[in-house]
């Protein structure tokens, strides 16, 4: 019975949780997805979301303190999930003049954020614009497989079916069909990319 009562204050409180976050949204998004952790959809850009997309699981950290940040600000930027793709919590991508393109059947683990720009420059000048100069942008292949706390910058590539170990900071292109760790990240191996 004890259970029973928790599972149910448990799927009421992130209902609520969620339904907040979608209040809170201003960006246009579209396509169908499932949302298990609450979402967060910002900017003036589009965002479309292939079929079956998840995004949160449980249980899985950061399920209930934290949310996925989606914002694509400017007109012309865009992010765009592909069919099957899976995120996991406190996922954040930012598309800022350019695009975020993510493959089918990815799997993207918690804490990973993706990031078209610099957003600033390093000159004190310079920081409190945002220039188009300073974005690029990013491509996920399909079935690549994002382990938690990764960072992926401006410009990256990573090729279909490749593996990026936790904690990598991906800073340039990643080949098809390898394991790539590190900071900034490298081919560690080749890998089998078949079924």
């Amino acid at each position: 019975m004890k259970n029973r009562i928790s599972s149910l204050v448990f799927i009421i409180l992130q209902r609520i949780r969620t339904k907040f976050y979608d209040a809170l949204s201003t960006g246009h998004s579209k396509g169908r997805v499932t949302k298990i952790q609450p979402v967060l959809i910002l900017g003036d850009g589009n965002i479309e979301f292939e079929k079956n997309v998840k995004l949160g699981y449980f249980p899985s950290p950061f399920f209930f303190n934290g949310y996925i940040h989606i914002e694509a600000r400017g007109k012309i930027s865009s992010i765009r999930f592909g069919e099957a793709t899976h995120v996991n919590n406190n996922f954040v991508a930012i598309a800022d003049h350019s695009s975020i393109t993510i493959g089918k059947r990815c799997f993207i683990g918690t804490n990973v954020e993706i990031y078209d720009s610099d957003f600033h420059g390093i000159k004190i000048s310079d920081r409190r614009t945002s220039n188009p100069d300073r974005a690029r942008p990013v491509v996920i292949g399909d079935d690549v497989f994002i382990g938690s706390n990764v960072k992926i910058m401006k410009g990256v590539k990573i090729g279909v079916g490749s593996v990026v170990a936790n904690g990598s900071i991906v800073v340039g292109e990643i080949p098809p069909g390898v394991i790539a760790g590190g900071n900034p990240a490298r081919v560690l191996k080749a890998i089998s990319t078949s079924a």
